[in-house]
């Protein structure tokens, strides 16, 4: 009989289109399921506490999943490299098999990791399963890796097609004694005391089940409109599949599929998203410190403010511009932002408050179930204005526009900001422009039930200009 094989779940919680499960199950290897919670190789990038609540339920799925096929998915907690020595020693497995991750830290663990398997003479077995491409083998002409995202695209649909997903198998063959697992719930890795996930309990449905149906509704009721509706907070008009990617309960192959056939206009729109989350895997690859450092190192020099109060307004949605406020307390109450949302408040903390992007990344990496190290840190240096094809610094968001723009009829807000559901949609963006008998009629007192603007939009936007230009002037200088 054939020795055991280790199939390793990462960000792939799922059985269909999952090549490392399907090429263990082609192996004829009893099969051993391991899910590993290595606290410590992610260092400071460690999950945060809403990609944790996402986590736990995602295994759950999982486990369901896998038992229904006659395999155990074991759980242990600890370094990955111990682990597999105590997991090896215990089943005698012969081969591991796992789908790569593109994180630094994660590379660096798995090259740690495969010179201890071929130490100990166990097979190993990589496969290339959470982007659509490979970052590695999109170069520019000059053999380099993009910078900006356009040619990035290009270069991308230029490329063979990806594959077509793979059906999860019928059925497993589970090695005879599996190892002994971790109880899920003796991680704790939902809140405890309080408990702050009721919000997002009632927004998501979690797994590979339910990330399929949300898939199969998007591409039939809602992609062909992607392209008008996509910037409307207040409408369904996103797939909302960002941490079922994140997590692996979808393939980037199965979107891409169900989106394209037939194509649309607003398929191909979709399909350009995803490309961007393509861009920001090949940037983190190509640049270790994309998380730390700005992309531009001028903007090492830019002078950015330590104002707690004002970073504290801004995480609790208590900045008296109820779109900036509406987006941050969505994201605290279901983990999720919408896109356009995400956009304006980042340079709301960016540009007018003068706030280091990097403690807006970090809220995020805590706060978002979908936190992913590559979009989350590319997307907040684009915002910035450092990093690569990033919107110009010069570009700050009004938010009181914005929304009046791409929330004309203040549902988004209403939905978030219940204080202000009683104002006409005339103010309902600008509640200090808004005559007293309006709102005194919705209930509403400026200072006392919604703040004020904690900044001037023209003013802060005035400062935001002077310290680019003082950024300017330093490099200049120092590059005299």
């Amino acid at each position: 009989m054939k020795s055991p094989a280790i199939v390793w779940f990462r960000n792939d919680l799922r059985i269909a289109d999952n090549p490392a499960l399907i090429a263990a199950a082609r192996s004829g290897a009893p099969l051993v399921a391991l899910y590993i919670l290595d606290d410590e190789s992610p260092g400071p990038w460690r999950p945060g506490a809403a990609a944790h609540w996402w986590l736990h339920h995602s295994l759950a799925a999982l486990s369901q999943r896998l038992a229904e096929r006659g395999v155990q998915l074991t759980l242990r907690r600890g370094r990955a490299q111990y682990v597999f020595d105590q997991i090896i020693a215990e089943t005698g497995a012969g081969a591991v098999f796992w789908n790569r991750l593109y994180e630094p830290w994660a590379i660096r663990r798995d090259d740690e990791i495969i010179a201890q398997l071929r130490e100990d003479g166990v097979e190993f077995h990589c496969f290339h399963e959470s982007l659509l491409f490979e970052p590695e083998t999109l170069r520019t002409k000059a053999g380099e890796s993009f910078r900006v995202f356009t040619p990035f695209w290009r270069a991308c649909l230029a490329a063979p097609p990806p594959d077509r997903p793979q059906q999860a198998p019928k059925s497993l063959h589970a090695a005879p004694l599996p190892p002994d697992s971790d109880d899920l719930d003796s991680w704790r890795l939902l809140p405890q005391n309080p408990d702050w996930a009721g919000g997002m309990r009632k927004a998501w449905l979690v797994g590979e089940t339910a990330a399929r149906a949300e898939l199969a509704d998007f591409a039939r009721h809602h992609v062909a409109d992607y392209r008008s509706e996509r910037d409307f907070m207040g409408r369904v008009g996103v797939s909302r599949l960002s941490p079922h990617l994140h997590f692996g309960e979808l393939s980037p192959r199965d979107v891409w599929h169900a989106i394209s056939e037939p194509a649309t206009i607003g398929g191909d729109a979709y399909l350009r998203e995803l490309g961007w989350r393509e861009f920001c895997h090949h940037l983190l690859i190509a640049h270790w410190d994309l998380p730390d450092r700005p992309l531009d190192r001028n903007f090492e020099r830019f002078p950015y403010r330590d104002d707690e109060a004002a970073l504290d307004a801004w995480r609790n949605g208590r900045t008296g511009y109820p779109l900036v406020d509406a987006a941050m307390r969505e994201l605290w109450i279901t983990g999720w932002m919408h896109n356009r949302a995400r956009m304006v408040s980042a340079s709301f903390l960016i540009k007018h408050l003068l706030i280091d992007w990097r403690k807006g990344e970090r809220w995020f990496w805590d706060t978002l179930v979908d936190a992913d190290l590559a979009n989350n840190s590319a997307n907040w240096q684009w915002v910035a204005g450092c990093g690569a094809d990033a919107a110009p610094y010069f570009r700050i968001f009004n938010p009181a526009l914005q929304g009046e723009k791409f929330d004309p009829d203040g549902a988004y807000v209403r939905r978030y900001v219940p204080e202000l559901a009683g104002l006409d949609a005339r103010y309902i963006h600008r509640p200090w422009a808004a005559p007293a008998e309006v709102l005194r009629a919705a209930g509403v007192r400026l200072g006392v039930t919604y703040p004020h603007p904690i900044v001037d939009h023209a003013e802060a936007r005035q400062r935001a200009l002077a310290a680019f230009e003082s950024m300017r002037s330093q490099v200049a200088l120092g590059s005299a």
